[in-house]
Parts: C-alpha cells; structure tokens; sequence
C-alpha cells in the first residue's frame, strides 16, 4: 500500500536495525534530531514571509521546543510502538516524527499555560510571554508591554500548534494507521482544551467536588500524557484491537497516578525534587482531588476547624509556610493523604497488570513497563525510576 501523506516526505525513517537501536539508546535525542530538520525547515518558510516576526515570535517557539523538558510523551509514543512491533522502516520514521509533533503541541499547551497562571518563569527561564515583556520593557507603558507580551505568547502556543498539526498530516503512513492517528490526535487535542477549561473553571467556581477534579485530572494528565501517546504508537504499529485496548487501560490509569502524586508533591514534595515552591497550587486555588477529598471528608465528619482552614488557605496568594503546614496538618487529618497514596498504589497496580495481559515485543515491553512505572511512581522490579515530575514534568501541561 501507498503511504498516505503531503509532498513533505522527509526521510526520518531509520533505515536499518542498527539505527533503530541508536535511537532506542537515545530517544529524546533522536526526537530533537528530528525537530532540529523540521524546525529549520519551518523557520526557513517563516523568514521568507517576515524576518522580525521570525526573530520575534518563530524562533523563540523554536528555542522553547528544543531547548529542555523530558519529552516523554514522545518516548511512551516510541516505546509503545517498539513494543507493539515496529523495527526498521517507515513506521520507526513515522513514530519519531509524530513524537516530535507532541512536542510541539507540548509547547502551544506550556506557553499558553503560563499566560493564564501567570507563571514568569518556565524550565529556569524566563516563560515566553516574560521574555517578550522583557525586551519591549522601554518601548511603552508597562501595563500595556505586559499585555502585549501576553498576546505574543498566545501567537507562539498558536504557531506550535499549526506545526505540530502540519508535522502529524505530513507523515507518511499506511492508510489505516493514517486514519487512527488523525482521530486521536484530533481526539487529543480536545480533551487537552476541555481538561484545562475545567482547571479553571474550578479555580473561579470554587469548585470542591473530588468528582469534578478527578475528570479534569483525567482530561489534562492520563489521557494527554500518557494514554494517548501509547495509543498513538500502537495506531503507527498496527497493533490489535486487544493489545490497544490493554494500553490505553494503562496509559488512564498510569497517567491519573501521576496526575495524584503531583498534587502531593505539591504540598509534602521536596521543593530540591520536584523543582517548584511548594503549596502553589493551594495559593492558586487549583481544584485538586487531593483537597477535595479533605475538604468532603471534613464536612462528613463534621471537622469545622479543618473546613475553616481549608476555606481561608485556598486560593490566598500570600499563603505563609505556616499557613501551608496548616494545610498539611488538615490532610493528614482528614486521612485524605492516605487515601490519595492508596489509589496512587491501586492505580500503578492495575495499570501494570493491564501491561502484562498485552502481547508485547519483549525488550519493548520491558522498557515501556519501565517508563510506566516511574511516571506513576510505582515499583519497577528492580528498575532504576526517576520521579514522576521528573519524567513528565507539570502541566498539560507541564
């Protein structure tokens, strides 16, 4: 059969087992090869139409996409691939290629995030819309410099994902594998959207139902950074409908003992580990199921002293480490911590266990049930895991 695809056929296929096993040595490297080739095509066009809007707002998503982050959401895509059976030849190439269009959906999802927490600071550096601030700072009133590097950045996540969507609809692929990536990435791209609408609706509602934080959870984590990236490597493998089934299973429950342990992390983590101040999202006001759940068991049992904490912590800005440890006294409490890292261990369990029904390539198997385990957190029979914010990192989102 003809590959299906535009007349960008850039031939990112590794031609031969060796090569294969280059990248599975490397994969993030072998994903910023491929937007390396991709991006300087892309840049090239956008020079051709306007240098300073080349230089202004191209190259920055450029830099931004390249320069940090784990790009695992490419590498559960390249590892689900592999492990459904993808060797040499055009699917290798094409599962690179779709990993590095879900880097720069990753980017339009981060740049457009930290427009709307406010976030000045992004990987260490400067976010996006920060940056633009910084180099018009003298060019008029400061207000009006801050809103249009705002309105820059909502341009820049736009361009990440007009290339990304371009990336995906250029790569050559069988006809069925064409159809099923186009549907889940379309699929994707919405729940990313409706996820982060919930976020913050939540946060301007109030929202305290652990129902209603457990889908936006959902929207934003298990499905956008996890479970769809393996079903996007199963769709490029050609896999069975059993064996897609069997991952995507893992990837919602993985993905949603990630998106828990990250909530904890936010109040109990290391700051030196997990990279952030703790208890942001306490002063942010996010709507997690980790202060849900305390504060639904705090009315259950009738707790007034932990519901007023709860009601005056959530959402204050200028929350002290007191305050915090408050909070924290509350959730030890309420038992909601307990409960949390209970279904944290419930769900890494069950998602495993739906890996090992999956009839998978063995070394690919092993290296995705590997990756799995160390984004939930759970226990990888002896494999070396780093820290699910490590692997993932925050966010969309992050």
């Amino acid at each position: 059969m003809r590959p299906t695809g535009t007349e960008d056929q850039h031939t990112t296929a590794p031609p031969s087992p060796e090569a294969v096993a280059a990248v599975d040595a490397d994969v993030p490297a072998a994903v910023g090869r491929v937007l390396d080739e991709v991006l300087a095509d892309r840049l090239a066009r956008a020079r051709a139409v306007d240098a300073l809007f080349t230089d202004d707002l191209a190259a920055r998503v450029a830099r931004f996409t390249t320069a940090g982050g784990k790009r695992t959401r490419s590498q559960l895509l390249w590892w689900s691939a592999r492990a459904c059976g993808v060797g040499e030849g055009p699917a290798a190439g094409a599962a690179l290629r779709l990993g590095a269009a879900l880097e720069l959906l990753q980017t339009c999802a981060l740049v457009h995030d930290d427009v709307m927490d406010g976030s000045a600071l992004r990987r260490g550096r400067p976010a996006l819309h920060a940056d633009v601030r910084a180099q018009y700072g003298g060019s008029a009133p400061s207000a009006r410099v801050a809103r249009f590097g705002e309105s820059a950045a909502i341009l820049a996540g736009d361009l990440a994902l007009a290339w990304a969507d371009d990336l995906m609809a250029e790569t050559p692929l069988e006809p069925g594998a064409g159809r099923a990536v186009r549907r889940l990435w379309g699929d994707m791209r919405l729940e990313m959207v409706a996820g982060q609408y919930l976020d913050l609706q939540g946060q301007v509602t109030a929202s305290h139902a652990p129902a209603r934080a457990l889908r936006a959870a959902c929207l934003k984590s298990a499905l956008y950074s996890v479970e769809r990236p393996l079903a996007l490597g199963a769709a490029v493998a050609g896999a069975d409908a059993a064996t897609t089934r069997a991952l995507c299973a893992a990837g919602r429950r993985i993905g949603m003992a990630f998106q828990l342990r990250d909530d904890l992390d936010d109040v109990f983590g290391d700051p030196r580990r997990t990279g952030k101040v703790c208890g942001q999202d306490v002063r942010d006001g996010k709507p997690t199921y980790l202060v849900a759940l305390a504060r639904t068991r705090a009315e259950e049992g009738a707790d007034h002293r932990a519901l007023e904490v709860l009601k005056r912590s959530f959402g204050d800005a200028e929350l002290t480490e007191e305050g915090l440890e408050d909070v924290r006294r509350v959730l030890v409490r309420t038992g909601a911590r307990a409960a949390v890292e209970d279904r944290i261990d419930r769900l890494v369990t069950q998602g495993l266990r739906h890996v090992e029904a999956a009839r998978l390539a063995p070394e690919g198997g092993r290296r995705l049930r590997r990756l799995l385990c160390a984004a939930g957190g759970g226990q990888g029979g002896g494999d070396e895991r780093p820290g699910a914010r490590e692997l993932i990192g925050r966010g969309p989102a992050g």
